[in-house]
C-alpha cells in the first residue's frame, strides 16, 4: 500500500456562460496544442447552433445529449484460471461522463462536415435524438455487457 497521501480531486471551474462543469471538460478534450480559445469558440458555436435549431434552452439539450451517451455498464477483462473473461461492471458517474465526452469528440472528429463546430453540433443533436455514432457506441458497450452477463459472478 502506498505511503503517500492521496491527491485531492481537482475542482473544475464551471464555464462563465452556462455555469456548467461539463462544458469545460468538452472544451479541454477538443483542444489541440493548448489552443483553448479555438476550442472554446468551436464549442460555443455548436451550442449557439443548438439554440437556433431547437428553440429550447441549449444547456438542457446539451445535458440530455450527454446523458444519452453515458454508459451504465461496461465490460472489464478478468483473468480467472488461465481464461480471460469479459466481466460486466457498473460504470461510476465520473467515468461515465468522461466516456461520454470522449465518445462524443471521437464521433464528431470522424464526421464528414466542414467545420468542427458543425461536427460537434450534429453529433450533439443526434445524441439528443438518441441516434448517431456516440449513442451507437454506448449501445454496443451495453450489448457487450448484456451478452457477457453470465460472467457477472466473477466481478471483484
Amino acid at each position: 500500500m502506498s505511503r503517500k497521501k492521496t491527491q485531492p480531486k481537482k475542482v473544475v471551474t464551471p464555464d462563465p456562460i452556462f455555469n456548467s462543469t461539463i462544458i469545460p471538460k468538452l472544451i479541454n478534450s477538443i483542444m489541440y496544442d493548448g489552443k483553448k480559445v479555438v476550442a472554446e469558440k468551436i464549442v460555443y458555436e455548436a451550442i449557439e447552433k443548438i439554440k437556433s435549431k431547437t428553440k429550447e434552452e441549449p444547456i438542457n439539450v446539451f445535458n440530455e445529449a450527454i446523458n444519452n451517451i453515458k454508459p451504465t455498464v461496461e465490460v472489464r477483462s478478468r483473468r480467472v484460471g488461465g481464461a480471460t473473461y469479459q466481466v460486466p461492471v457498473e460504470v461510476k458517474t465520473k467515468r461515465a461522463q468522461a466516456l461520454a465526452i470522449r465518445w462524443l469528440v471521437d464521433a464528431s472528429r470522424k464526421r464528414k462536415d466542414k467545420h468542427m463546430s458543425d461536427k460537434i453540433f450534429n453529433e450533439l443533436y443526434d445524441a439528443y435524438e438518441k441516434k448517431g455514432s456516440a449513442v451507437k457506441k454506448r449501445e454496443d458497450v451495453h450489448k457487450m455487457a448484456e451478452s457477457n452477463k453470465a460472467f457477472a459472478h466473477f466481478r471483484w
